[in-house]
């Protein structure tokens, strides 16, 4: 009877091993579509939404279609891009431009006795900035989204579980980080010189949503090229954010470092 019940624990131990590997290794979800940039001043989507197509400005009524001098005239909806001339007051809209450009995240790991850096990237990066020529202090960040379905590491068994059982991207295909604040821009810029300030937002992993902060670099290389570096640690348990268990790994870091590089180009 011992021995019964016993081959039938062990078979049961089996079975339970054999569900969650077929669940943490089956081949993810791929992307749904190439990433966008969500216009700036429009809010994120939601935790589990696909991501907001960018739309064309809505074009205000045409000169013959004014309203009668009785009425109140109706206000052309802003445009979600404005290209300035040259030496303009009003903001130049940059895009985050994807083939230039990658996010990762970084974070160490001891495997089989010998320290090891984990480090995911991807290209499939999206969002908006729009910079003030005569005010630099009053440019603004818009939603910044990555494709999580995209990350790749060096090993193909890592990223099915990092994208099945950690980020779960079938569900939460999108990692979403929405600025509210930036701190730190300069009175005056000038084309060639490098500045450093402080970006604060909202970044939502999954469905849980923290206060982050980026330390953030960036050169306007010329008038219609951005080049720049953003980078923060998170603690990944703050986002309830579980590493499954695996005989091969020692220990994990509670820090995770997340970094982006970019490329920026004026919105067409």
């Amino acid at each position: 009877m011992t021995k019964k019940m016993l081959a039938i624990g062990a078979a049961l131990v089996v079975l339970v091993a054999v569900v969650i590997a077929a669940i943490v290794f089956r081949p993810p979800a791929e992307a749904t579509a190439p990433i966008e940039a969500i216009p700036i001043g429009t809010p994120a989507p939601a935790a589990t939404e696909a991501p907001a197509v960018a739309a064309a400005p809505t074009e205000a009524p045409a000169a013959t279609e004014a309203p009668a001098a009785t009425e109140a005239p109706t206000e052309a909806p802003a445009p979600t891009t404005v290209v300035a001339a040259p030496n303009a007051s009003e903001p130049i809209v940059f895009e985050i431009a994807q083939s230039e450009s990658e996010v990762r995240f970084v974070i160490d790991e001891v495997l089989r006795g010998a320290p090891v850096t984990v480090v995911g990237v991807t290209d499939q990066v999206a969002g908006q900035i729009a910079i003030n020529p005569s005010d630099p202090t009053a440019s603004q960040v818009g939603v910044i989204q990555v494709n999580a379905r995209t990350f790749a590491t060096d090993n193909d068994f890592r990223n099915r579980a990092i994208k099945n059982a950690i980020l779960q991207t079938d569900q939460y295909e999108f990692v979403t980080f929405t600025p509210t604040g930036l701190t730190g821009l300069p009175a005056a810029g000038a084309v060639g010189e490098s500045y450093t300030f402080q970006m604060t937002g909202d970044l939502t992993i999954r469905d849980v949503t923290r206060p982050v902060t980026f330390d953030v670099t960036v050169t306007p290389v010329s008038e219609t090229r951005l080049e720049g570096q953003a980078s923060t640690t998170v603690l990944y348990q703050d986002f309830q954010l579980t590493i499954p268990d695996s005989p091969s790994v020692d220990t994990i870091a509670d820090e995770v470092r997340l970094e982006l590089d970019f490329v920026a180009q004026p919105a067409s």
